[in-house]
């Protein structure tokens, strides 16, 4: 198994891509060790590696977030065992089918329109940039003229993150969705 790495905008992060599949549909993330636990064989098995301080599952990608001075040089190789040991060895990368929060909607009809536009340029046009990042977004509401979103992944804490919610993300929806005044995230 050959296993190739990719840097992300996010200095902290690197994608990991195993040349098979990580999750069928959707994407995980554990921000910390105990959010992994008994939810992930995978996530907890690299939460193991000194200086793991996050991961995150895409359809073909794991990100791994380190944690403070930790260096790349030293922290890869671990990182790369764990993932190749789990693969080779065939298991889950997953104990059970992840818990998918609920995306807020408001209730009247012009406003579900306008959520459907919104996720719809969220799933078509930004999820498929972000992920090449070694991230995703989430849509969690809209309200008054303003998107919710949070950023995961690589994408979570990045120093570009504010920026591509804002003059990226922001200035898109605006342009499709004239009721989209500001794009907010949310922690």
């Amino acid at each position: 198994m050959f296993i190739q790495t990719e840097e992300t905008p996010n200095p902290v992060t690197l994608k990991f891509l195993p040349g098979v599949t990580v999750l069928e549909t959707g994407t995980a993330d554990f921000p910390t060790e105990d959010s992994a636990r008994g939810r992930s064989p995978l996530a907890e098995a690299l939460f193991t590696v000194d200086g793991v301080a996050g991961v995150f599952f895409g359809s073909d990608f794991i990100t791994v977030t380190k944690s403070g001075d930790t260096d790349w040089a030293l922290l890869k190789p671990p990182v790369l065992g764990v993932i190749m040991e789990h693969f080779t060895a065939n298991r889950p990368v997953l104990a059970e089918r992840p818990e998918t929060k609920p995306m807020d909607e408001t209730a009247d009809g012009e406003d579900s329109e306008i959520v459907s536009q919104i996720k719809e340029l969220l799933d078509t046009r930004v999820r498929p940039a972000v992920a090449m990042d070694g991230g995703d977004i989430q849509f969690h509401g809209f309200e008054r003229g303003v998107v919710y979103l949070t950023m995961q992944g690589a994408c979570s804490g990045c120093p570009s993150s504010t920026m591509t919610l804002k003059s990226g993300i922001e200035n898109m929806l605006r342009h499709y969705i004239p009721e989209v005044t500001e794009v907010r995230a949310v922690a």
